[in-house]
């Protein structure tokens, strides 16, 4: 068995154009003469690698806490892709997702630097997938996310974003990404990982 972890290290995490950093507080530690060691931190939901629950772009969206966990874990596909992921590429690899596994297929990890057009999104959608995931800190263009987000936010995928897959070859996983349950959010960071036997 091989287990990848294909998340962030949280303090020095990618984070979107203008949201806040994580920070650390130490607020007790043994060098300092203190009987144990002991941090705070704070965080934006959508650092590092982290999961999107509806909410994020619906009012009336499923919040994280509500997300089914069958959605974030299961058996997974990575596939590769760079560039610009348009309709006719998410077809493909759609496709190659399905001949690998009609279950993993469901989960849909892409691997490289790729940026879904809203048309892509629409066929993602139309697949009644349960989850996408993404290396960018953002599933749709950064100049203009919403659209794509909306897209498929509205199909009740759930977005995993800011995932590390540079070392995982392309084929089919099973994936734990289950987000932290903070009730009521938009988003959740998550530990990811990939295990292959």
């Amino acid at each position: 068995m091989t287990i990848y972890d294909i998340s962030q290290e949280v303090f020095s995490s990618r984070i979107y154009p203008g949201d806040p950093s994580p920070r650390r507080e130490v607020l007790s530690a043994t060098s300092r003469g203190d009987a144990y060691n002991l941090t705070a931190f704070s965080m934006c939901a959508h650092n590092g690698t982290h999961i999107d629950a509806p909410f994020h772009f619906l009012p009336n969206g499923s919040t994280v806490d509500k997300i089914p966990l069958s959605k974030t874990v299961g058996p997974a596909y990575v596939a590769a892709c760079e560039g610009i992921l348009d309709a006719a590429a998410a077809r493909a690899l759609l496709a190659e997702a399905q001949s690998a596994s009609s279950e993993a297929a469901k989960r849909l990890l892409i691997r490289g630097n790729a940026v879904l057009t809203l048309d892509a999104a629409q066929v993602l959608a139309a697949a009644g997938l349960d989850l996408i995931g993404t290396e960018s800190q953002s599933v749709g263009p950064q100049e203009a996310p919403m659209a794509v987000h909306l897209a498929l936010l509205s199909a009740e995928i759930v977005l995993l974003e800011g995932i590390r897959l540079h070392d995982v070859p392309t084929g089919t996983y099973f994936l734990s990404a289950a987000p932290l349950s903070l009730g009521g959010a938009d988003g959740a960071p998550c530990r990811a990982l990939l295990i292959s036997w």
